[in-house]
């Protein structure tokens, strides 16, 4: 877990994952949160059930590289986003990281500081060299976040833009 003023960023265990995934609200109630609505997308929830829970089931000791992140504002004091790893580093000690901020919460700068959250985070383990994340040519609001937190972009393919922040 790594906190900031406004948000605090928490890595979800197995058993909170399932309840993330029945999107009930009993997460929220697991964490003393308030509801918040959100949607998961088919393509998320696919990702959870199919790589995401076995791969946080498999790797109990370092799950923090397999399971999301869930962003928590303090202030409305609910989840607002998700952020996750994408695996354990390369031999290069590059780590990759995917993101999305909740319909209503977005434009309010939660996924830049969560970034930057994650980035300090990720300093501290001695493994990671440097994190890299792509994202859609057209979806600016995203490449804007990892460029707040000085990440470079290395390249291009296939619509996206590739990015990479050295630690």
């Amino acid at each position: 877990m790594t906190d900031t003023k406004r948000i605090t960023v928490k890595p979800l265990t197995y058993n909170q994952l399932l309840k993330y995934v029945a999107n009930d609200h009993s997460l929220e109630k697991e964490l003393g949160l308030q509801e918040t609505r959100r949607t998961i997308s088919p393509e998320l929830k696919e990702a959870l059930e199919q790589a995401i829970l076995p791969s946080v089931a498999e790797n109990e000791s370092n799950y923090h590289y397999f399971t999301l992140w869930t962003i928590i504002s303090k202030p409305e004091n609910r989840m607002v986003g998700d952020l996750c790893f994408m695996g354990l580093p390369t031999d290069d000690g590059e780590i990759e990281i995917g993101y999305g901020t909740y319909e209503q919460f977005r434009g309010n700068g939660y996924m830049t500081e969560a970034v930057g959250a994650l980035i300090e985070w990720a300093k501290q383990q001695p493994e990671v060299k440097a994190i890299v994340a792509s994202t859609d040519k057209t979806n600016v609001a995203s490449y804007t976040v990892l460029q707040k937190n000085q990440f470079v972009q290395v390249g291009d393919s296939d619509g996206l833009l590739h990015w990479k922040r050295k630690l």
